[in-house]
């Protein structure tokens, strides 16, 4: 049984630069190589994790301030099909629309050599930045603007979230057609098409976020046979999170509400799924932030009366049995802790480390904070959490609008630890993008 950590010394490391000057809403770092992307105003500005500089923007595909960025999941660089070595994000915006973006290298080795060894001096070259990225789509749909993207991590759907109080899914086509599953069918125009239009939240939706269902328990036991292998988590100013599932039963783009989240007494602003594989096999547990000032950490029930359906299957439950007859589909949720209370007002972003399960928050009072969880309380079926380390005015006067954990590729850690090690990254309303270094003791 691992230890818990006692004690986190959070200290800075270089800024990212140039700085942007504007308020800047999140920094999102790309799943495999040292890239990190930071929505701000109209634009996007695109940092090389090894050097801290600008590696690269995206301007000009919105009419509004780009409130949020997600990078799709890479395809299988070996392959020699089309898209093996391009870069795809996709951005949303006050606008009310989300933009497909794709980068592609001239030659085949440039890229790597760029996130690995930049510029080095920050340079702004905006004519030669617009010709590598490429705006090649817009998705239409929502009323209002765009506040939250969520990729599934196969990178076939995406999840656009709004003030319309709305959750859109969005299937990339070329990849559903495609006989290699997670390479384009081609080269040619992206395709895309509306899955589902969720409406039940009665407030803004803020973000979004698919479960990691490439863990191999990534499913309850219970809904196994009744739904497809995709689970997406919505947070609302409602002050609830709402549980989707695709219901098999009924037929693809058939999405359910499985089940609300409530307990927050405020809008709920942010959410992450657990990455880390648990040891006991269950579920990925759900942790969500609130302008009620908390942190909370939610699970699903499993249904022990579910054992005695083993071996029935999805027809032996639901076949011939009309859908007025069919017993719920609804799970239950609950809230497995309420982390330390830190902050003294909204709290913005969290993010749960897939490495050391540390959780890092941030919010509107500036602060940073670093929660560990005790492993032995895990064996009592109860989660308790403490605070290890703090950080106030991490942006000075400034709001923190978000914190990420992500891996280390700069020339300060040692060689052999690159792409291993951590840090956090705090984004904020003065435009600065500020890497943390965190040693725990």
């Amino acid at each position: 049984m691992a230890l818990k950590p006692k004690s986190a010394i959070i200290s800075p490391l270089s800024p990212f630069t140039p700085d942007l000057y504007q308020r800047a809403w999140c920094s999102i770092p790309h799943p495999t190589l040292p890239l990190i992307a930071t929505a701000h105003a109209k634009s996007v500005t695109v940092f090389s994790l090894s050097t801290f500089t600008k590696h690269s923007s995206l301007t000009g595909g919105h009419s509004r301030s780009v409130r949020t960025v997600a990078w799709q999941p890479p395809f299988d660089n070996d392959s020699n099909k089309g898209g093996g070595k391009r870069l795809r994000l996709v951005t949303g915006s006050f606008d009310a629309t989300a933009g497909l973006w794709s980068y592609k290298p001239k030659a085949e080795d440039e890229l790597e050599q760029e996130v690995k060894f930049g510029n080095g001096d920050g340079s702004d070259n905006e004519e030669e930045e617009e010709d590598e990225w490429e705006f090649t789509l817009v998705l239409e749909g929502h009323e209002n603007e765009v506040k939250g993207l969520s990729f599934t991590p196969s990178g076939q759907y995406l999840a656009t979230c709004s003030r319309d109080k709305s959750v859109w899914i969005w299937e990339d086509v070329s990849l559903a057609s495609s006989d290699i599953p997670g390479i384009p069918s081609g080269e040619g125009e992206d395709e895309w098409e509306t899955v589902a239009v969720l409406t039940e939240h009665e407030g803004d939706v803020k973000a979004v976020a698919w479960a990691p269902s490439q863990l191999p328990n990534s499913r309850p036991k219970n809904a196994s046979r009744y739904y497809s292998a995709e689970c997406l988590a919505s947070a609302s100013y409602d002050n609830t999170v709402r549980i989707w599932r695709e219901d098999a039963a009924e037929g693809p783009g058939e999405w359910v509400c499985v089940a609300v989240l409530e307990g927050h007494e405020g809008t709920v602003w942010s959410l992450q799924w657990e990455s880390k594989e648990r040891e006991d096999g269950r579920f990925p547990r759900l942790m969500t932030c609130s302008a009620d000032g908390t942190v909370r950490v939610w699970r699903v029930k499993h249904d022990e009366d579910e054992d005695q359906d083993e071996g029935q299957g999805l027809m032996g439950r639901f076949g011939a049995i009309p859908n007025t007859m069919r017993r719920s589909l609804k799970e239950e949720w609950e809230c497995e802790a309420v982390l330390p209370r830190v902050h003294s007002r909204d709290v913005y972003s969290i993010s749960w480390s897939a490495k050391t399960g540390l959780v890092a928050s941030t919010g509107s009072d500036g602060v940073v904070a670093i929660y560990a969880e005790d492993p032995d309380a895990q064996e009592e079926g109860v989660s308790r959490w403490s605070v290890i380390g703090t950080v106030k005015n991490a942006h000075g006067p400034y709001e923190v609008n978000h914190v990420t954990w992500c891996k280390r590729w700069d020339a300060g850690i040692e060689a052999e630890r690159r792409g291993k090690e951590e840090m956090l990254v705090t984004t904020g309303d003065d435009g600065v993008v500020k890497a943390w270094e965190v040693r725990v003791e």
